[in-house]
């Protein structure tokens, strides 16, 4: 049974430098015997509530995302394409891709170890502000500091969380989030934000980690062998125990 109404496109982006990796493209990284790369695309392709998937990745990666898609023969996966200068130019060059779609949700192609179970959550939680996005309760007190190193503010830690994808939208929203702003943002909630719509926040998962070093890389592996929980039981202590911890609506 689908979860929500309306066709879902997924937009998997993947076209950054992988700068902080040093000489590894993290995208096509072997991970547990498999590219990086499709340990992220089949948790979409086997989410029972994704009808299509489009890969956005950098130009110098076009060709051995087409070998990959072609090999694994994955249905589901209408188009890859280059993406652009910016994170949010790539998203939009995937929103231009996807057909007809009532929902679009947007991952990080270097987040592998996302699970079906998150994608239907964030699906499920969209309906009722049109938006939502995975996300996690800080572990860590958060300084706000200043250029300078000197601590500025120590906000109360209850009420922060740490951001993940997948994120979710009714597409015509997110799409009239791009038409209506070419700020810089380092997410696609910021800029639903920006036009004054509520982005509720559902519990992702403390293994949901992006791969951006080396170090990262193992921590993936570590956590792909062991097979991701349908709910980190992390999560679920910290959340039981901060009971004035809630999604923000």
């Amino acid at each position: 049974m689908k979860k929500t109404n309306g066709k879902v496109g997924a937009i998997i982006v993947a076209a950054g430098s992988s700068r902080r990796m040093g000489a590894i493209d993290k995208i096509f990284a072997r991970i547990n015997g498999e590219p990086l790369l499709a340990k992220t695309v089949s948790a979409f392709h086997n989410c029972r509530s994704v009808d299509e998937i489009v890969v956005v990745l950098s130009k110098k990666n076009m060709e051995l995302g087409r070998k990959l898609i072609k090999e694994r023969n994955w249905p589901k996966v209408v188009a890859i394409c280059p993406g652009g200068l910016r994170r949010q130019d790539s998203v939009k060059e995937g929103l231009r891709r996807l057909t007809d779609c009532e929902w679009v949700v947007v991952h990080d192609g270097a987040r592998p170890c996302i699970g079906p179970d998150i994608i239907e959550r964030g699906l499920v939680t969209a309906k009722d502000y049109g938006s939502a996005i995975a996300g996690v309760p800080v572990k860590d007190t958060i300084k706000i500091v200043s250029r300078r190193g000197i601590v500025q503010q120590t906000p109360t830690r209850e009420c922060l969380w740490a951001a993940q994808t997948p994120q979710v939208f009714r597409y015509k929203l997110l799409a009239e989030a791009y038409d209506q702003t070419d700020e810089e943002v380092t997410d696609d909630a910021t800029l639903v934000e920006k036009l004054g719509h509520k982005v509720e926040v559902y519990l992702g998962s403390y293994h949901n980690i992006k791969v951006t070093t080396p170090e990262d890389l193992a921590v993936a592996e570590v956590f792909l062998q062991n097979k991701e929980p349908k709910k980190s039981a992390t999560a679920e202590a910290l959340c039981a125990s901060e009971s004035d911890t809630t999604p923000i609506g």
